[in-house]
Parts: structure tokens; C-alpha cells; sequence
């Protein structure tokens, strides 16, 4: 659909999502510098080869994925992969496949936006961080299947701690008086 809409001199090509991740078998991030470690994924193995020889052939790139934090994510870790050394990399985003939008997301291109990446990059380790290390103690303790991510042990923190507070509390009788006072005869009352 989008190559009808821009015509010739246009390529489009699907990079099918994300094309690199940290590594299944271990925890792919240093401990002291939280530098993550990516490889490519198995299912990126034949589309990768065909993008990188698309990108050495292009003048320019517009990576189109998806405007939040993981779009971001995606087309940095493209651009990174692709390494086209002639072609200028450009970040385009827009809501709906739509002429007027594609042509409006190509009149204004941008660089990648860094912020994003890092939020995506800052969430993936934070999940691998606290996943890796406490899941294998859930499968331990408790079941196969269990995960513990950033929020869901957080969350579970939480909700133990409340719990805890709620089990100490201990009830106290109290009481609050009222009374209706007058200065003279004719004044009026106040509380």
C-alpha cells in the first residue's frame, strides 16, 4: 500500500519488528555499566541480508516504524545493523497509512530520537535485570511459568507491604466532642 502511494524511486521493505534483542541464554548486560548486549534475532536471518544490501544501494533511508519508544528502538537497532556507509538514515513516523500522511511524514524527516531509544533500552534491561535473576527462584520455590518482571514485583512488593501494615494495625478507641457555646444571652452560638 505505502509503495502505491509514493510511486517510483521508492522502495518499502518490512523489517517484521524488532531485529535484535539480548540474548536468551544469558543476561546480556554488564552489571557494573548496565550495557546491554544485542544480537540478531533468528527470525531476522534472511531479511536482514536483503535490507543491508537495499541500504548500500540507497541514497537516503527513511526508517518508518512505529512512533513510540519501541518504533524508536527498532529503527535505531536498524540503522545500527544496516551501517549504510553513502546513504543518510532519516526517522519519518505517521498514524495512519493514508497518501496525505506519508507524504506529510516524508516532508518532514528527523534524526532518531535518542531519548526514546535509551527509555526502551532503560526498560529492556530493567526487565532483564530483575526477570533473570528472580524468575529461576519463582520456578524454584513456587512453579514452572512464573515470571517476575519490573513492574509485577514491584507491584507485588506493594501490595505485600500494605498487607503487613493492615495485619499491625491495632484499633484504638477514640473520640470527638462537640459543643454549642454562647458568650452572653443574646449572642450567637459558635462550635
Amino acid at each position: 500500500t505505502i509503495t502505491k502511494f509514493l510511486g517510483k524511486g521508492f522502495m518499502v521493505k518490512s523489517s517484521y519488528g524488532h531485529v535484535r534483542d539480548l540474548p536468551a541464554k544469558s543476561l546480556g548486560v554488564d552489571e557494573k555499566t548496565f550495557e546491554p548486549t544485542y544480537e540478531p534475532l533468528l527470525r531476522t536471518k534472511k531479511i536482514l541480508p536483503e535490507l543491508k544490501k537495499l541500504a548500500a544501494a540507497a541514497s537516503t533511508i527513511y526508517l518508518a516504524t512505529d512512533h513510540d519508544r519501541e518504533g524508536e528502538s527498532i529503527a535505531w537497532h536498524l540503522a545500527v545493523l544496516l551501517d549504510p556507509k553513502s546513504a543518510k538514515t532519516r526517522r519519518i513516523t505517521f498514524h495512519e497509512i493514508t497518501p496525505g500522511a506519508i507524504k506529510e511524514a516524508l516532508a518532514a524527516p528527523r534524526d532518531i530520537d535518542m531519548n526514546l531509544v535509551n527509555a526502551q533500552q532503560a526498560r529492556r534491561i530493567l526487565d532483564r535485570l530483575v526477570g533473570y535473576s528472580l524468575s529461576p527462584l519463582l520456578w524454584r520455590k513456587i512453579g514452572r511459568g512464573l515470571s517476575a518482571g519490573r513492574v509485577q514485583s514491584v507491584t507485588l512488593r506493594l501490595i505485600v507491604d500494605r498487607e503487613k501494615e493492615i495485619e499491625a494495625f491495632i484499633p484504638q478507641e477514640y473520640w470527638t466532642i462537640e459543643a454549642q457555646l454562647q458568650k452572653g444571652a443574646g449572642d450567637s452560638s459558635f462550635k
